[in-house]
């Protein structure tokens, strides 16, 4: 199935430069799809560092167990394929995945250890290894730094565009480059990661800081986005670090140091966007909402109502319909699990205050929402009357589109 560009998409994609120490391929492996790239590879240079999220579902996929046992040392390449997640497919699964470290281990003449392996698609179906193999000579003779946008095309399965940033930061006396790509589109409510993405840098960042800043990276973005509830078997989120711009600063022991503060805030901002443009792209989606929760009892459930609002079917559905709903928004408040105070509860859509003192708020009338209900950004705000905490999510509405795509996901 061919799918229409989101509405959310943005007016043009970024062109990413090169990074020293990183080489891209893309090539057609026929796994699901015909007439399209399939496969990406990312090609590293020697003692590139390496840090990993991954996610917490209990029947996470092969490829997630491979990279999560190998975090911690250092990597060579990165392949990632599309059309089959490679997920719960038992003893097969893991034979697929060594095969294909081996082989393009023996390829790049490095340890199995050090290729990073991702899959995407289908779930239960076996993956052979063959099909992937098979294409590595091609994929490490046509690699080169100028392939991201290709890379990105090749990892996407019922994405709409592409999802590319970069940033720019200075750090130990040298400019250094952020580069990431992703690919998400449903099955989005990241635990721990997001569906698939990848960050490269050629600044030279010690193992331990470049996990600290990832996990905590990913805490504030993609933790805190959802499309439909679902978390997904295969959540891999890798940043690799070349180190070819030079040495780290001196002294650098912490992410909060003085001397990594570019670095780590330009990280955020790529962060951030990439997450949210995986939001953009949700299945079906025509609205990008933000919901803000203030006055929380910790910032935990500050987050705990945000999620509930967005992962509402009922407050989705009633976005995709421009229907300034608000009970809706209460409902998910309340079922959400954290202290809120009715009586103290205050609730704004688009800058306009709707409810308050446990009641409609007596100045709200809904005409005055009517036009931010019907504008692409959608701004929600929920105060919760018990504390001082705050977090802010990110989601979609539901549309029928988004059953029309997942009821044929297989067709």
């Amino acid at each position: 199935m061919v799918h229409q560009i989101s509405p959310l998409a943005p007016a043009r994609l970024p062109e990413l430069p090169a990074i020293s120490g990183v080489k891209l391929a893309s090539a057609e492996a026929g796994i699901r799809y015909r007439g399209r790239h399939d496969v990406m590879l990312a090609v590293l240079d020697p003692k590139t560092a390496i840090a990993g999220v991954f996610t917490r579902s209990l029947t996470r996929s092969a490829p997630v167990e491979w990279c999560a046992a190998h975090i911690g040392g250092s990597a060579r390449a990165i392949i990632v394929n599309a059309g089959n997640a490679n997920a719960f497919t038992g003893r097969a699964g893991k034979a697929s995945v060594s095969a294909v470290a081996k082989f393009l281990a023996s390829a790049l003449s490095c340890k199995t250890s050090e290729v990073f392996i991702a899959s995407t698609g289908v779930i239960g179906e076996p993956l052979d290894p063959n099909l992937v193999t098979k294409v590595v000579p091609e994929l490490i003779a046509g690699a080169a730094e100028d392939k991201w946008e290709a890379a990105a095309r090749a990892i996407m399965t019922t994405d709409t565009f592409p999802k590319m940033v970069t940033a720019r930061a200075r750090y130990g006396g040298a400019m250094v480059t952020i580069n990431g790509i992703a690919k998400g589109s449903g099955m989005i409510a990241p635990n721990l990661a997001t569906m698939l993405a990848f960050f490269f840098t050629d600044a030279r960042i010690p193992p331990v800081l470049l996990q600290t800043l990832l996990e905590d990276g990913a805490r504030r973005t993609f933790n805190c986005t959802t499309v439909d509830g679902d978390t997904s078997t295969s959540d891999t989120l890798l940043f690799a670090a070349t180190g070819t711009a030079g040495e780290a600063p001196r002294g650098l022991k912490r992410i909060t140091d003085a001397s990594f503060k570019d670095f780590a805030e330009a990280f955020s901002r790529a962060a951030h966007e990439l997450a949210h443009l995986v939001v953009r792209d949700g299945e079906g989606a025509e609205k990008f909402i933000t919901i803000t929760v203030t006055g929380a009892a910790s910032a935990r459930e500050a987050r705990q109502i945000g999620m509930s609002i967005a992962n509402s079917p009922l407050v989705k559905t009633a976005i995709a319909g421009e229907d300034a709903n608000w009970g809706r928004i209460v409902m998910a408040v309340g079922k959400s699990g954290a202290r809120a105070d009715r009586d103290r509860l205050k609730i704004w859509i688009g800058g306009v205050r709707v409810a308050s003192r446990g009641m409609r708020d007596p100045a709200y009338r809904e005409q005055d929402i009517v036009p931010h209900m019907k504008g692409r950004n959608i701004e929600i705000k929920v105060d919760a009357g018990v504390g001082r905490e705050s977090a802010r999510v990110w989601t979609s509405d539901l549309t029928h589109r988004y059953i029309d795509i997942n009821g044929s996901y297989r067709s």
